[in-house]
């Protein structure tokens, strides 16, 4: 029987995986426990001199950060070169928004508004998935009470739960009708679990906690997301009471295979299997492979742990093979699912990818979603809603006319987009206000630094107008992954011009960008 013959029965997925497993070599198999960068990584890369031909013989079972279906065909191409002919896996971190940008996860928490936040993962997985992208690593379900942390702007806050509902909302939105429809990608439940609550805020850090804390708070995000169906899980980075979360049994299998009875995917963090050794807890890069498959971590993101080891692991019968078979076995299962073993190609349709990119509606609901995330800190004397007779405006700050900053960490680069499409606050404004009204413009200082120079010509401006808008907050990449601050004022003299304003006695509209 032929591989198209086999991956064409009409048997169960089941029985299909099986038949396929049957025929793979070990080498096959610890291939598909294999995933790779591609070209714009988020962590630190491990060299890989030619990993076309890796590909080819079967040696990665995933690619990360890489979307366009050029691109990915052409990854794509490769793995159908191989033995076994088992197609790739693409996933990309499409965390609020793919090429339309929704607010970050947290904004959109603040708008209590669930089927808003679904629409949002929906229109995301439509647009990732017509880019050649099946796997998103969202939503992000940590619980986050430190707001020195940087990573607080990917969940969505302090309430578990809020956070539970908001991760039933994210994981439909994301999967859709279900894994095999071409708009579909699957979801991943990260970070697994207590990422959220390193010491003093700081990324990476250990988590201390007890059971009850654990049950209580952190782990019901993750419940309501493997009820809603997700079809993955992330281990964190963080250790747990002393045991990190990538090599913790208790956590991987306990909780989740046997308690939970979770039949998916679990891959790990970017490294986070090698950085074991940085735990503390083995010795070297092989001990770090058995520890994390041992504990039931199925992918190796990035660290190369799994493909270096894990055949002398088995040949000195410290893995068994049955275990690989197990991690095997889920991922396959997957790309059944999603239809990849039929037509490894289907999610590279140029012509859908192109549509799916320039969607006035996909426009128009993150306008409506940000309209809704946007929070009334106070409105005193009520200056807001600004009158239409406003004569003039003074428009002053350091992210007035930016674009890029305007869209928050974790924003996606799709190829062949530029920001032009981007409207900045300033050109929005211009756009809005009557022809009777004149809008004038001071940038005042830099988001960060200490120069002071533009204050005179802010101060200046304000004083020619009849009412202030202030933009100032930080840069886009300011808060997020790696970004943990042990200050959380707004940086620079931005505050110093806060006041230079006050002092003219304007009314002043604050817009708070972070």
């Amino acid at each position: 029987m032929g591989l198209s013959q086999l991956y064409g029965q009409t048997k169960t997925i089941k029985e299909k995986v099986d038949s396929v497993l049957r025929l793979m070599t070990l080498e096959e198999k610890i291939g598909q426990l294999n995933q790779l960068n591609d070209d714009k990584p988020t962590g630190p890369v491990t060299v890989i001199e030619n990993k076309g031909a890796l590909i080819q013989k079967g040696g990665v079972g995933s690619l990360i950060n890489t979307v366009g279906t050029e691109r990915n065909r052409k990854w794509q191409e490769l793995a159908m070169k191989s033995r076994m002919k088992i197609p790739l896996l693409f996933g990309q971190d499409v965390i609020h928004g793919f090429k339309t940008t929704f607010p970050i996860p947290l904004a959109e928490a603040c708008s209590w508004d669930l089927e808003a936040i679904k629409t949002s993962a929906r229109i995301a997985a439509i647009e990732a998935s017509a880019s050649g992208v099946q796997w998103t690593f969202a939503p992000m379900l940590d619980i986050a009470r430190d707001p020195r942390w940087g990573r607080v702007m990917e969940g969505a806050g302090e309430d578990s739960y809020l956070a539970s509902k908001i991760a039933e909302a994210r994981v439909r939105g994301f999967q859709g009708e279900g894994l095999g429809k071409l708009n579909s990608v699957m979801a991943c439940a990260k970070h697994f679990v207590g990422y959220g609550a390193a010491v003093g805020g700081r990324d990476y850090n250990s988590v201390d906690m007890s059971q009850r804390m654990l049950w209580e708070i952190y782990l019901p995000p993750f419940k309501a997301a493997l009820d809603a169906g997700v079809a993955t899980f992330m281990t964190s980075f963080n250790d747990l009471n002393g045991v990190p979360a990538t090599s913790n049994k208790y956590l991987l299998t306990d909780v989740l295979r046997e308690k939970w009875k979770f039949d998916g995917i679990v891959v790990s963090d970017w490294g986070a299997v090698g950085e074991l050794l940085n735990h503390g807890n083995v010795k070297n890069r092989s001990e770090a492979a058995q520890a994390a498959l041992f504990a039931g971590c199925d992918i190796d993101m990035e660290s190369n742990c799994y493909k270096d080891n894990l055949l002398q692991l088995v040949t000195e019968k410290k893995i068994a093979v049955e275990l690989i078979d197990q991690a095997v076995r889920r991922i396959l299962t997957k790309k059944f699912e999603l239809g990849l073993f039929a037509d490894p190609f289907r999610y590279f349709n140029a012509a859908r990818e192109k549509q799916a990119l320039n969607s006035p509606e996909h426009t128009k609901a993150a306008r409506e979603i940000a309209a809704k995330s946007i929070v009334l800190l106070k409105n005193e004397n009520n200056i807001l809603p600004l009158s239409k007779s406003t004569k003039t405006i003074a428009f002053i700050g350091p992210l007035v006319k930016e674009v890029k900053q305007n869209k928050g960490f974790w924003d996606v680069e799709v190829p062949g987009v530029d920001s032009t499409f981007i409207v900045s606050q300033w050109e929005g404004l211009n756009r809005k206000i009557g022809k009777s009204t004149t809008l004038l413009y001071a940038k005042g200082c830099s988001v960060d630094g200490n120069s002071r120079d533009g204050f005179a010509e802010a101060v200046a401006v304000a004083k020619r107008s009849d009412v202030v808008i202030l933009s100032i907050g930080e840069k886009r990449d300011m808060t997020g992954e790696a970004k943990s601050r042990s200050q959380i004022a707004i940086p620079g003299v931005q505050e110093e011009l806060l006041k230079e304003l006050k002092a003219t006695g304007k009314p002043i509209v604050v817009l708070i960008n972070t």
